[in-house]
């Protein structure tokens, strides 16, 4: 894996904002200091039942994994556990319980109203989620979510869910096309229809966002917001995975981004948009398991995407036929376009020989300048894999070659380098 501050740059160059953290890692804490970006700390399943047992374990931990790095690293909430009640159902007595101390101590904190608490919980625990009006959680659970989500409406939290449409398809059986599950459009012959409600679903995320909102409308909570923790697809499988592949993983993805960035819920919560976090930024190669597990990374170690893909939302250029150039904004503050430059140069592997001293892309010797040649160098390279035109807000996207502006500057000041004046 690279050091947490190049994962850091990464993360910042793909235009990412919200990232979730599996656990409370040091090193990413502080590498994410004064970035702004939301993040989402968790406790293991590991220290469920520890936090559960003991409220004084709430308040280490929160002042050695949250308190600690705040404000300075924009903590959002708490993920307690990872599909607990699936995964280490042992634990489940207590989750709730880990989830009120681990509030408490927030509140000793005065930070209660930055962070929230959740706990993501796995499609699993719905049994029958088609059609969504009929789904019910597993009766067994009902006394823990029940508590769950009454801790979740006090608390004016919300209910992390893990959904998952390639397992959704995988598993069923033929159930349902795997145009479905890919956010593809379906012939009106083969539209999803729930018969009790007649609301249309036009891809199986929706229809497992929605199962989780008639679940919890079945045990009368209905003001609770939903947010998808993790789903995605992977790109790459066994021989006996055929629908792990790269195309699959490419049209998942970016479609999921299409649908989510348009603000809207599922077909019974319209008014509540889906907030989405996209399972993974890396690939995990030592996971156990079938090959498909070790493959659902968005981006490899060097920071270029394994798909072309556009995580910064549709306003985001995604290339076309007229040529696109990025460029330092005219208000962007020196320190900050040093930084720019200094990544595009390192991290970024922009070609910036030809902005160094004696080059033929030294002069104009500004900032501006510098930064617009290396920032267009970095673009150029990577926008077709992932790479934007960000760089901490200092960069911009034009069609007006700024080539030009170096050429008129040039000629102005008598210089007779011509032959260089195109490159720039």
């Amino acid at each position: 894996m690279p050091p947490a501050s190049d994962v850091v740059a990464i993360v910042k160059a793909h235009q990412i904002t919200h990232i979730r953290l599996y656990d409370a890692d040091p090193h990413m804490l502080k590498a994410l200091a004064g970035s702004g970006i939301e993040v989402t700390v968790g406790v293991t399943n590991e220290e469920v039942l520890g936090i559960g047992e003991s409220a004084s374990a709430a308040a280490a931990w929160i002042n050695k994994n949250v308190a600690a790095y705040m404000p300075s690293t924009n903590i959002t909430a708490i993920a307690v556990g990872s599909e607990v009640l699936t995964s280490v159902p042992h634990a489940a007595p207590v989750l709730v319980t880990a989830m009120n101390n681990l509030h408490k101590a927030l509140v000793a904190a005065d930070l209660n109203f930055q962070v929230k608490v959740s706990t993501p919980q796995s499609m699993d625990i719905i049994p029958k989620p088609f059609p969504p009006s009929t789904a019910t959680f597993n009766s067994s659970w009902n006394s823990t979510i029940y508590q769950l989500l009454q801790f979740l409406k006090n608390t004016n939290s919300y209910y992390m869910l893990n959904a998952y449409p390639y397992y959704g398809y995988t598993n069923g059986n033929g159930i349902f096309p795997i145009d479905y599950a890919l956010f593809k459009p379906l012939p009106s012959v083969k539209q999803i229809v729930d018969p009790n409600t007649l609301f249309h679903y036009n891809s199986m995320f929706d229809a497992m966002v929605d199962a989780t909102y008639y679940s919890m409308d079945a045990l009368n909570f209905s003001v609770i917001p939903i947010v998808v923790t993790e789903t995605g697809w992977p790109w790459q499988g066994g021989s006996n995975e055929p629908d792990a592949t790269v195309e699959n993983a490419e049209t998942f993805v970016n479609k999921l981004i299409q649908r989510v960035s348009n603000n809207s819920g599922p077909p019974s919560q319209p008014t509540i948009p889906i907030n989405t976090y996209i399972y993974e930024l890396f690939n995990e190669d030592k996971r156990p398991g079938p090959i498909s597990e070790k493959n659902w990374g968005l981006l490899f170690t060097n920071g270029t995407a394994v798909f072309p893909l556009s995580l910064g939302g549709p306003s985001q250029i995604t290339g076309n036929s007229t040529a696109v150039f990025c460029v330092a904004k005219d208000d962007a503050s020196e320190d900050k376009l040093r930084d720019g430059i200094n990544w595009a140069c390192g991290q970024g592997q922009a070609n910036c020989s030809a902005i160094q001293s004696g080059q033929p892309c030294y002069l104009p010797n500004n900032i501006k300048n510098h930064a617009s040649y290396a920032y267009n160098d970095y673009y150029q390279k990577m926008h077709t894999v992932g790479g934007t035109c960000d760089f901490d807000g200092t960069a911009t996207t034009t069609t007006i070659d700024p080539s030009k502006f170096a050429q008129s500057f040039l000629f102005i000041m008598l210089l007779l380098i011509l032959s260089a004046i195109f490159i720039c």
